[in-house]
């Protein structure tokens, strides 16, 4: 069984797409998932399945709708993507001085070649976008209620949903998956 982790996109916000912590590891492990563990309410979930990450996305976004009534995206990704994916931001300036405004983001789908030349022609708050392997970082250097780069626009960008998670947040789920602390 391999480790995971699901990021869900857009729950518990201002009172909308309600899903409790709790009722979601116990329809992750209702899935055959293990070691299902949640960490904060914004919708991550580490576990260990011997699913690939695609179908384990696909499982938990039909078992939201069936036990919620909500359609939610679902990005599932090895925690060891996740762990590269940290080790390789390209705003470590950004990750020690503001890592409430540095977001990785994540495709539901393959991210679209000319995602990263899209959301930059958008940029219009000094944001920094920087393409990784198949992920997005994203440096709001003015905060990201001033940006221009709506979800929508995002989805658009990449092809497919994409969810979008702090370097705290990164930083921390895969320090709680057993792979050490962030470098920065």
């Amino acid at each position: 069984m391999s480790p995971h982790v699901a990021l869900l996109r857009g729950i518990n916000v201002g009172g909308h797409n309600r899903v409790p912590m709790v009722e979601l590891r116990a329809l992750c492990a209702g899935l055959g998932w293990h070691d299902v563990r949640t960490y904060i309410q914004s919708g991550n979930v580490l576990f260990r399945s011997a699913a690939p990450a695609e179908k384990c996305a696909g499982s938990l976004e039909s078992a939201i709708t069936a036990h919620f009534a909500l359609e939610i995206p679902v990005v599932v990704r090895a925690v060891n993507e996740l762990a590269s994916y940290r080790d390789g931001n390209p705003f470590p300036d950004a990750a020690a001085t503001e890592p409430n405004l540095l977001m990785l983001g994540l495709a539901r789908g393959s991210l679209a070649d000319a995602a990263v030349d899209l959301l930059r022609e958008r940029a219009t708050a000094g944001e920094r976008i920087e393409r990784t392997g198949d992920a997005i970082w994203i440096h709001f250097v003015s905060g990201a209620a001033v940006s221009k780069l709506s979800p929508a626009l995002l989805d658009r960008a990449a092809g497919s949903p994409v969810t979008l998670r702090n370097w705290r947040t990164v930083s921390k789920l895969v320090e709680l998956a057993g792979l050490g602390a962030s470098p920065a």
